[in-house]
């Protein structure tokens, strides 16, 4: 069995970059446009509604240029939705989801500091600082509005660790295939130290991303999963068992993600598991309409 590296980010979470060709949830670069980007500076400020985002601009928060993508127009209370790609992703990856989710309202999304067009973070990150970034945008985005985080991979982890802290402007959750709360500690148990052959690469690489190696030189910690209260939360997994390609501990991550999926659960009383049968770990692109109507629902609960 042939492996091969796909792209150094894409190491995190699901391990696409050993399993490469042969783990087909895996997906590469997308050639979907978010539109020319207009510089354009603002500061964030949430004590009044700014003129609304059109297009995709840049904004400042904390002083670090962030690119920015809002298309839609509000819909009555509606929540704005806020898209959160996956470590490695740009906006850019998720210009066709956004737009057909803006033909029932308003949807932006931006791209963190050491992706796409925004910024390079100044130095490490942790999930404190890149949620102070995230707060910042909503500011701007969303001003006073409610908003529904919709996050996939690393970005529902990001998505799920904000949301408990901030239940003043998150009024509901989706998280497609979102990295688990514990995925070093599952990394470091299901492949040991004795792993050898790309396994042993796999967990060395992996544990490195998780420790800040990335684009985003975002340091991964493992923690419970926090309550959000109840408000409307829904959890998107993978149906094609992609992991379980993986010579000898495929079944073993396989499984572990599972569960990882399950413990999101956790976050609110008002939870639901769906599954995108035919997905890899990229829903939005193999199975957009899951994903799509997984965002309307949570966003017609919390407009209520």
């Amino acid at each position: 069995m042939m492996f091969r590296n796909v792209r150094a980010t894409a190491f995190v979470a699901l391990f696409c970059a050993v399993g490469g060709p042969v783990l087909a949830g895996c997906d590469e670069d997308s050639d979907s446009d978010a539109g020319a980007s207009t510089p354009s500076t603002v500061a964030s400020a949430r004590t009044s509604d700014p003129d609304p985002i059109s297009g995709t601009v840049k904004i400042t928060v904390d002083g670090r240029s962030v690119n920015v993508s809002c298309s839609g127009a509000a819909a009555g209370d509606r929540p704005v939705v806020v898209l959160l790609p996956g470590l490695g992703d740009g906006l850019d990856k998720m210009a066709d989801f956004q737009k057909t989710l803006s033909e029932k309202g308003r949807v932006c999304s931006y791209d963190r500091l050491g992706e796409g067009a925004s910024d390079q973070p100044n130095g490490p990150q942790s999930f404190d600082s890149t949620g102070k970034i995230l707060t910042g945008v909503l500011d701007r985005v969303a001003g006073r509005h409610p908003v529904v985080l919709a996050g996939h991979s690393l970005g529902g982890l990001i998505a799920a660790r904000y949301a408990p802290a901030h239940r003043d402007r998150v009024a509901g959750l989706v998280l497609m295939d979102a990295t688990p709360s514990t995925i070093i500690a599952d990394t470091k148990t299901l492949i040991p130290e004795s792993a050898t052959g790309p396994a042993a690469d796999l967990r060395a690489q992996s544990i490195a991303v998780y420790g800040g190696d990335n684009p985003e030189k975002l340091a991964f910690q493992d923690g419970k999963v926090d309550s959000a209260g109840d408000i409307p939360v829904e959890v998107i997994q993978h149906g094609q068992p992609y992991l379980a390609a993986l010579p000898e501990y495929g079944a073993g991550l396989e499984k572990a993600w599972s569960e990882g999926q399950r413990k999101w659960l956790e976050l609110s009383s008002h939870s639901k598991a769906t599954t995108a049968p035919n997905s890899g770990h990229y829903i939005y692109v193999d199975q957009p309409d899951v994903a799509v109507q997984a965002i309307q629902r949570v966003t017609a609960e919390a407009g209520k």
